[in-house]
């Protein structure tokens, strides 16, 4: 399958820069995949489609600030940011700028940290260790104190941006059901987004239940796909943890629909789905590494419905939502086409920042 076939253009002007002023402000497209019907609506009024009984699956992961500035000894600026651990606490796997001329060996710092790059990738990413001053040297609390938000490079941002802006995006580049003690996630997960406290009660005095599941979100995640064909791309790896109570829910598909929160949660929830054991002890929290790469015709069987933003195109994100619109066949390839058709000529907005789908059926 050729990627190209997962192109479609955009207008620029229609890519979210902002959020909306009250998250669940945001535009909301209902699909029905059974009978194609389609409904415009707003965030909002989600508990009005919900079937009943729904059970939503959520990554509660918290965004963590995962951009440092620092300076090479030659007085260079470097830009860091943080992917995700190795297993030394100390050592995070990241993306600096300017790579070339920061090669293992070489050292850069910022206020309170020296790092050593100390290994590279062939696809860029190096091995950086931290030495943090202060009582906690923990590479976490020191991009609390100093980071900035990881906002994806379609949101353009400058360090000379309106601090109130910027004060806007460390509230709302952040679900609002993100567990603080769990800052993992090097982008967020954009579905969760449109959530309100209220929203959330809401939906919940409906008869809905939610389960938290956690992936550390990657940046590789915003990554349009380079490989001509599908099928020779290498999809990115992510970790993920599944606690016993989603693991319950998850096993038993007849307690009512199950609906993913983002494209982030379906990929966990299916990862964990393809590669539980069966009869296994579900009283434990299980931690797996997400490695599936899901497009057309292929089926996802944890969930039965999709909550998600509209994606990039040649984006594994748009592989997934086509495969979920119409499972089992290539034909949600076009569909998904046309819906993001519609969306344009309804101006809805794009990204991280922009409206929502609700799949179901």
């Amino acid at each position: 399958m050729n990627t190209d076939v997962f192109d479609y253009p955009l207008p620029p002007e229609l890519i979210a820069q902002v959020p909306a002023q009250q998250r669940d402000e945001s535009r909301l497209m209902v699909v029905n995949r059974t009978t194609r019907e389609v409904t415009h609506t707003v965030f909002r009024e989600l508990p009005k489609h919900l079937p009943t009984g729904t059970r939503f699956f959520r990554n509660s992961a918290s965004v963590f600030k995962a951009r440092l500035r620092g300076q090479r000894v030659t007085g260079g600026a470097v830009e860091c940011l943080l992917l995700h651990p190795d297993r030394d606490k100390d050592r995070f796997w990241c993306l600096l700028k300017p790579g070339k001329k920061l090669q293992p060996g070489s050292t850069f710092s910022g206020p309170g940290y020296l790092a050593e790059v100390l290994d590279v990738k062939p696809t860029g990413e190096r091995l950086v260790h931290f030495s943090v001053e202060g009582v906690d040297k923990n590479v976490i609390a020191l991009t609390d104190r100093i980071g900035e938000v990881p906002l994806p490079p379609y949101i353009e941002r400058s360090r000379e941006a309106d601090p109130s802006l910027r004060q806007l995006d460390e509230t709302r580049y952040q679900t609002v059901y993100a567990d603080p003690s769990h800052k993992v996630a090097a982008a967020a997960p954009t579905a969760g987004l449109h959530f309100t406290p209220e929203l959330l009660a809401t939906v919940v005095r409906d008869g809905a239940r939610f389960y938290d599941v956690r992936l550390h979100v990657g940046l590789d995640t915003f990554q349009p796909i380079k490989a001509e064909r599908i099928e020779d791309h290498l999809i990115h790896r992510e970790i993920y943890e599944i606690p016993p109570q989603a693991r319950q829910a998850l096993a038993n598909k007849a307690d009512g629909p199950r609906i993913a929160v983002g494209t982030t949660s379906l990929r966990a929830c299916e990862d964990y789905t393809r590669k539980a054991p069966a009869g296994a002890d579900l009283s434990e929290t299980y931690v797996g590494e997400a490695d599936l790469f899901v497009y057309p015709p292929a089926v996802c069987s944890s969930a039965e419905g999709l909550i998600t933003n509209f994606h990039l195109p040649r984006s594994t994100l748009l592989c997934l939502v086509s495969a979920f619109l119409t499972p089992g066949s290539t034909d949600g390839i076009k569909w998904l086409k046309e819906l993001y058709a519609e969306a344009i000529a309804m101006e809805y907005r794009f990204y991280s920042y922009g409206d929502a789908m609700l799949i179901l059926g």
